[in-house]
């Protein structure tokens, strides 16, 4: 039971201290680029609520004294499809890839990659993470708060990219597409 504990917050924390590192570093660079942020974005928000939704879930396992079985390895490969989404999307936007919504001047959007299915894979993907953590953790109630939460963030993230996204033409719209 406590290895699934710390198994999970390894899981959830260690790609996602190197995602934050690796967001960092194109933030400045964005930003040297003369790259512009929306005022309203929810970026704060969320910067709180994503590592919340996980620990909330691996919680939830150690109190339920979760043990793998075969939910959780269902929810292993809906983690794993998740995360090759969200990575796919990643190295679609290259160095303009970020945690926050950074509009570099002369830009244009993506339309390659998972960009080609869907305007904004990366959310699918975050949201499949999550899916996947509640099911690995076995954690009902964690699970679905930290999804319907995390999704109206991310309904109101998109908003937020699509304004910055359409604040320049079709051509040069801004940032690509991150979600």
């Amino acid at each position: 039971m406590f290895p699934l504990f710390v198994f999970l917050l390894a899981l959830a924390f260690l790609p996602m201290a190197l995602e934050a590192r690796l967001a960092a570093r194109h933030n400045r660079a964005l930003r040297s680029a003369g790259a512009s942020e929306p005022k309203d974005d929810v970026f704060p928000l969320m910067q709180l609520a994503y590592p919340a939704a996980f620990l909330a879930m691996a919680f939830e396992a150690w109190d339920r004294r979760a043990q793998p079985h075969t939910v959780f390895f269902a929810g292993t490969v809906v983690f794993a499809l998740a995360k090759t989404i969200k990575y796919w999307a990643i190295a679609t936007l290259g160095d303009r890839w970020t945690f926050r919504v950074l509009v570099p001047p002369a830009s244009s959007r993506i339309t390659s990659g998972p960009y080609r299915f869907m305007r904004h894979p990366n959310y699918l993907g975050v949201i499949g993470e999550l899916a996947g953590m509640a099911l690995m953790a076995q954690a009902p109630i964690a699970g679905t708060l930290s999804i319907v939460i995390f999704g109206i963030l991310i309904v109101a993230r998109i908003r937020v990219e699509e304004r910055a996204l359409s604040g320049t033409s079709d051509q040069r719209s801004g940032i690509r597409d991150k979600g």
